[in-house]
């Protein structure tokens, strides 16, 4: 993305996300308050409540809080033990959904993610557009709903996807920032917690935008380095970037024309091409692939991707080139394309005692 071009953020929040994979599992239990953590019931009460849903919130119970406290308040309620494995494999499922749809991804738990849209994409009806395909997708391939914020900023993004939960899609553009923030409570700001919130209380902070234009010198004399940065986002100011962690987690290469292709020998050329990009990264970084993922763009912004899966791992630029071409058979003769990309995902590393096998 060039350094010229405003920044739309994403950040794609799941709601509720372990009683939902639940639910969705258990099909008995839907429309009931569930507790995800332990069960009081059975003797090993002395948990806290890992996630519940939003029937188990009318209640009053939250996340954090002592299972006893919970049962107390809803002793009818559905108490399930935490099955991580399970939201695990949910959760690598609803993020390679997340990584079609990127040009830059960061998965920061198991439920939630930013993303930054490709470079072409710089007015916020067409990011509004991908973010409701984003919802459709995670619906129908999972069953499950998440609540989307979008923003100029990773905080500003964050803020939004909390605002209208569950099921949400809250927009925020540059020209909007004080408008939203505002009004808030300064704990919806990232960072604000239990203990900080107490504090500007004290000093007569209650909205952001009273934090906003309280003399800063001041923050930074109570609260170091996390008041500049408390003043910051109070300000909509957010120069993190959206990035990777933990080691690269999916390769892709994708190519903007400045005038729309139709031509199948011109679309097979810039296939190749992406490819040799892709598969130059992927020998460079040590890693098979086993998932080939390609994203279409037409000249009205309407997105689609499409993946397939490969039963064994790989480093043949022969096979990405051949599966890549072959999941855009369906595309070919039914418009105009400005975007083309080409993605793997789902990385093996390489022992480095390992020969690669490639096909050039």
């Amino acid at each position: 993305m060039s350094n010229c071009q405003p920044r739309i953020t994403l950040h794609i929040d799941m709601d509720s996300f372990y009683s939902s994979v639940e639910t969705r599992d258990k099909p008995e239990i839907r429309g009931k308050p569930v507790i995800v953590g332990s069960d009081p019931k059975n003797g090993i009460g002395r948990g806290v409540v890992s996630t519940c849903s939003y029937e188990a919130r009318k209640y009053g119970i939250h996340s954090g809080m002592p299972i006893s406290r919970a049962y107390k308040l809803c002793p009818d309620a559905v108490y399930l033990p935490v099955n991580m494995e399970l939201y695990k494999h949910t959760s690598s499922r609803i993020m390679e959904i997340l990584r079609e749809f990127s040009s830059r991804f960061q998965q920061v738990s198991v439920d939630e993610a930013y993303i930054e849209l490709g470079g072409d994409i710089i007015d916020y009806d067409k990011a509004i557009d991908v973010a409701k395909t984003i919802k459709e997708h995670i619906l129908h391939r999972e069953g499950l709903t998440c609540s989307v914020g979008i923003a100029p900023n990773k905080g500003i993004a964050k803020i939004a996807s909390d605002f209208n939960k569950p099921d949400g899609l809250t927009v925020v553009r540059p020209n909007e920032v004080k408008r939203f923030l505002n009004p808030l409570p300064i704990s919806k700001i990232p960072g604000i917690g239990k203990k900080t919130a107490p504090l500007l209380h004290e000093m007569g902070l209650d909205t952001v935008g009273q934090l906003a234009v309280y003399d800063v010198q001041l923050l930074i004399a109570r609260f170091g380095k996390f008041g500049l940065t408390m003043h910051w986002m109070a300000n909509g100011i957010d120069e993190r970037e959206v990035e990777e962690r933990e080691g690269v987690k999916s390769i892709s290469k994708e190519d903007t024309f400045d005038e729309d292709i139709a031509d199948p020998d011109t679309i097979k050329r810039v296939f190749y091409s992406l490819s040799e990009k892709v598969h130059s990264s992927l020998l460079k970084n040590k890693y098979r692939f086993r998932t080939i993922t390609i994203r279409v763009r037409y000249e009205n912004f309407k997105t689609f991707t499409r993946s397939r899966t490969l039963t064994c791992a790989s480093t043949d630029l022969y096979v990405m080139r051949r599966e890549a071409l072959h999941l855009m058979k369906e595309f070919i003769g039914t418009g105009k394309f400005r975007l083309l990309g080409v993605g793997v995902s789902n990385l093996e590393k390489i022992d480095e005692r390992q020969t690669l096998i490639t096909d050039f």
